[in-house]
């Protein structure tokens, strides 16, 4: 009788264990059904430098919302990145600028935020005009050894 109590709480442990792992898997992939409201922005870039869906988009470190949809605008031959900004974040100036930075050296990529001056603040489908592509590091060595070898 002793043993089957010690199978069942083990057995009880175990299905514990594996619903925690799920939970654990759930949320840490944004899959959980949270829902947040949000607005659209988009900006404009020469190269995302692998920049990925679901890519956060920060505003002095803190995540204020995220990257929803990167497509080629085939006019202007550059990325076009759709954000959704957390509703609560209203105070976004038209002049603010966008660049994608890395977290780490090997980390992944993201957007940063910096907000401008003016009085007017972007709207639903609003466009961030001065956008700073992200750092490639095989350019990067290409131009330090063309230099190099130049000199």
């Amino acid at each position: 009788m002793r043993t089957r109590t010690i199978e069942i709480l083990v057995g009880l442990f175990v299905v514990c264990g594996l619903l925690a792992a799920l939970a654990l898997a759930v949320t840490v992939s944004g899959l959980s059904g949270t829902k947040q409201d949000t607005y659209k922005i988009y900006a404009h870039f020469d190269n995302i430098g692998g920049l990925t869906k679901k890519a956060e988009v920060t505003l002095a470190g803190v995540q204020i919302g995220t990257v929803t949809n990167i497509k080629l605008d085939p006019q202007m031959l550059t990325a076009v990145v759709e954000m959704h900004i957390f509703s609560e974040v209203n105070y976004l100036s038209i002049d603010s600028s966008v660049q994608i930075l890395t977290s780490g050296l090997l980390g992944g990529k993201y957007i940063g935020l910096s907000v401008g001056a003016e009085e007017e603040v972007l709207t639903d489908g609003g466009v961030i005009e001065d956008s700073q592509s992200a750092l490639v590091l095989e350019e990067l060595i290409g131009k330090f050894l063309f230099n190099k070898v130049s000199d």
